[in-house]
């Protein structure tokens, strides 16, 4: 239901800064020519123009239809799969890179899909992953928290979802706190792991460089 003015609003909600967040993610990992990347949720497709636009491959992945079918209307031409963050349809090994934009708190089963990502990129892979935060210190956390809880739904209600912007701000209590984050993310095989809080810690930008390929979540397509 969102999927039509999903871009407009990002850039409204997050002052322009999105964007930014996306291309500082993608220069800490240093993607460009000969890198095949896979975005894990790509919604409409802003990971996937950023990649092609550093002379990257990029793949699509989402589970909602009409995001893939947003992504067509804006033009973009990366190919685009409708597919399960759990089972990714990519033989084990087989890309350079992983991307996920603001979706890592929308997986029920966090860890799993973790494993999965560890399981498709090649051993010297990167990921790069972007999700909200909320600033620790208490009155900037009492300002992010009267922008992104209140006035955030109410925008969203009113140009585009009532109930998906509601879900927004709440759906930050399913994102694992850094510590625990980081240990998913070194138990699934991820080494040289990386977080830059941005925006006084309103957002949150991962990196890390797969390990050598271990048993965890191995299997061959």
């Amino acid at each position: 239901r969102i999927a039509p003015r999903y871009d407009a609003l990002n850039r409204i909600m997050s002052l322009g800064l999105d964007q930014r967040w996306r291309r500082r993610a993608l220069e800490k990992i240093a993607v460009g020519p000969g890198d095949l990347v896979v975005d894990l949720a790509c919604g409409t497709g802003d990971f996937c123009e950023l990649v092609e636009g550093r002379g990257a491959r990029a793949v699509g992945v989402d589970f909602a239809r009409e995001m893939l079918r947003q992504a067509k209307t804006r033009g973009l031409r990366f190919p685009k799969v409708q597919g399960d963050g759990e089972w990714l349809p990519f033989s084990t090994g087989s890309v350079d890179v992983v991307t996920c934009g603001f979706a890592l708190r929308n997986f029920v089963s966090l860890e799993r899909v973790l494993r999965e990502i560890a399981r498709i990129v090649r051993p010297g892979g990167r990921i790069a992953l972007v999700d909200v935060d909320r600033p620790e210190w208490p009155p900037l956390r009492a300002a992010h928290s009267l922008y992104f809880d209140r006035v955030v739904p109410m925008v969203g209600g009113l140009l585009s979802d009532r109930g998906a912007y509601r879900y927004l701000p709440k759906s930050t209590a399913y994102l694992p706190p850094p510590a625990a984050l980081r240990t998913m993310l070194s138990g699934s095989g991820f080494l040289e792991l990386e977080r830059e809080v941005v925006l006084f810690g309103s957002a949150q930008i991962l990196t890390g460089v797969r390990g050598p390929l271990t048993p965890v979540g191995s299997r061959s397509r």
